[in-house]
């Protein structure tokens, strides 16, 4: 199984899409700093996941979820809390 995965930093709001066999362990990397990309916006949660069945797949809806047409859906489809936005 692959998950294919959207981050959010509340503090920065900005998201963050990747892909992974063992999420909770990405996630506990993207937040410990390892991740060059995304520690200068941590802290993270996971704002939305899918699981697929091939590497083939998740890679395919990862670039998807990276596009412009992926960027629209992400606004359409995935929803984070302004309450728990941190100002």
């Amino acid at each position: 199984m692959f998950y294919v995965y959207v981050l959010y930093s509340k503090k920065f709001d900005r998201y963050y899409v990747g892909m992974t066999v063992d999420i909770e362990r990405r996630l506990s990397e993207h937040n410990s700093g390892k991740m060059i990309s995304t520690k200068a916006y941590k802290p993270w949660i996971i704002a939305h996941f899918e699981v697929l069945n091939t590497r083939k797949e998740a890679r395919k809806r990862e670039k998807y979820l990276k596009s412009s047409a992926g960027r629209r859906w992400r606004k359409q489809n995935i929803k984070i809390d302004i309450d728990d936005k941190v100002n």
